[in-house]
């Protein structure tokens, strides 16, 4: 019981608990507007799908960059160089992702939902860490 209550408050930060607050504001935004540009606007799904993403990693970095890492990044060049870490993380996980959830469910016939489940958990995980200290380590 004692351990629990370590790790809980090690991993139960301010800064983690922002992380998943925006990180769940984000996955609204990117689904949502998804929606919307397929039922609404009527583009077709794998564009719809490619912007909503595109949208939703873009807040996930400005929310990210100021509210939940809180980046001392003032010139142009240390931005950009910021930017550049968090996408090129993003990309990463997204190849993680990808690679993970074939092992999965292709190579060990985990259900898929569970394969999604599993992996996409492990994904943000993954992302804070990266986030934190790589993007913007200060």
């Amino acid at each position: 019981m004692e351990l629990i209550k370590k790790l809980i408050k090690k991993f139960c930060t301010r800064e983690f608990i922002l992380y998943i607050l925006f990180g769940i504001f984000t996955t609204i935004v990117n689904i949502g507007s998804f929606y919307i540009m397929t039922n609404y606007i009527h583009l077709e799904e794998n564009l719809s799908n490619v912007i909503s993403t595109i949208i939703a990693v873009l807040l996930a970095y400005f929310t990210n960059r100021k509210l939940v890492f809180n980046s001392q990044a003032i010139s142009f060049n240390e931005k950009l160089n910021e930017f550049s870490k968090f996408i090129l993380g993003r990309v990463t996980t997204m190849i993680i992702e990808f690679i993970g959830f074939s092992l999965l469910f292709d190579i060990l016939h985990i259900q898929e939902l569970i394969s999604k489940t599993i992996i996409t958990i492990f994904v943000i995980i993954l992302n804070f860490f990266i986030s934190k200290f790589f993007a913007f380590k200060n």
